[in-house]
């Protein structure tokens, strides 16, 4: 798993490479290239997935909303299936899945396409089930992952998807020329500001030792980090065996935040883009109530640090672009808490790498 955490920023690169040019500010896909008509008179896209694949997922339903202005649901292949849902011929249902043989999204995909409409799939494994039944896709190139709890394919996953939303609003005209160039070049640094990122790696360690022997966490994130919040206690959860939600931080009022006391560590993401200030308000609740507080911020960052036991530092970039970096020492955490109690992180148990059954 460590390795897979580490081989992100090669991934990422691997994700892009032949698609992103900068330069020319051009991005190439067929999948969508070949079908831009279908996806320009759309009326909406749903989203279907599993577990990490679905976090994914709800981090291209803020980008696509934000930048290309289409309407985006995002489901669990599980219940979407089996809840008798609306879907015409206008639909695009994007299939995301790491293995590509995932049995419920399967199933939704067939589902979808009983009803008519386009299914565009978003696959690590090439030549696997679901890349041979939807119309049309895109690779992550990934490369093999073989620790169960996904790491690479998340972000290769949230690349891709950033791609085809930054693609589709150009042609929608939703962005203007000047802004996607901005977002191309931003997009070809993230593989270096994850590099940066991991650099957090020793430091992270050293908040792992003090919390391992915790029994329950709470991850708060807003906007485009809220899924990553969600994606930070799955992790936490499948490797460790620790109680882990992930909440909006606006919601804590709503009732998590009679969890909180001096037992309770809380992750908040709370980068200098989106709602700032909201989030600090949030660390300022939780600090009243004597919760332990991890925060993770951007590079630079003083009000956290004041408020914050702990701050993990990330590097600077656009606001979409910010859980490729986020998700990075939440990762890490997972992973040294889960080795320090002895955990098998490669091979969790109760777990298989892709859910194949029903």
């Amino acid at each position: 798993m460590l390795k897979e955490i580490y081989e992100q920023p090669s991934a990422i690169l691997d994700t892009f490479r032949g698609r992103l040019l900068s330069k020319e500010a051009i991005i190439k896909m067929s999948g969508v290239e070949d079908n831009m008509k279908k996806f320009l008179a759309a009326d909406r896209i749903i989203i279907v997935a599993c577990g990490t694949s679905w976090h994914a997922g709800l981090v291209a339903e803020y980008i696509f909303e934000d930048l290309a202005r289409i309407p985006v649901e995002v489901e669990y292949a599980s219940e979407f299936r089996y809840r008798n849902p609306v879907i015409t011929e206008k639909d695009i249902v994007i299939a995301i899945s790491q293995s590509g043989e995932t049995a419920d999204t399967l199933a939704a995909i067939k589902l979808a396409k009983s009803k008519g409409a386009f299914v565009f799939g978003v696959c690590n494994v090439v030549g696997s089930t679901i890349a041979r039944e939807t119309d049309a896709g895109a690779y992550t190139h990934a490369g093999p992952e073989i620790g169960v709890a996904s790491t690479k394919a998340f972000t290769t996953q949230i690349t891709v998807l950033t791609l085809m939303a930054l693609r589709l609003a150009r042609a929608k005209g939703t962005m203007s020329s000047s802004e996607f160039r901005h977002h191309l070049i931003e997009l070809e640094t993230i593989p270096s500001k994850v590099e940066e990122a991991l650099k957090s790696d020793a430091y992270v360690k050293t908040v792992a030792e003090i919390y391992k022997n915790s029994t329950n966490f709470l991850y708060l994130g807003r906007g485009f980090n809220f899924p990553v919040a969600l994606e930070g206690a799955l992790k936490l959860k499948e490797i460790s065996y620790i109680h882990a939600e992930g909440y909006p931080a606006a919601e804590m009022k709503h009732g998590p935040i009679a969890l909180i006391d001096e037992q309770m560590p809380v992750v908040v993401i709370a980068t200098k883009k989106g709602h700032y200030e909201k989030v600090v308000s949030n660390i300022q609740e939780i600090k009243s109530r004597k919760g332990k507080i991890i925060g993770i911020v951007t590079k630079g960052d003083t009000s956290v640090k004041e408020l914050a036991d702990h701050v993990i530092e990330v590097p600077e970039t656009l606001e979409c672009l910010t859980p490729l970096l986020t998700t990075i020492p939440l990762q890490l955490l997972s992973y040294h808490i889960a080795v320090m109690l002895e955990r098998n992180v490669d091979q969790p148990r109760n777990l298989a790498k892709s859910v194949t059954v029903e």
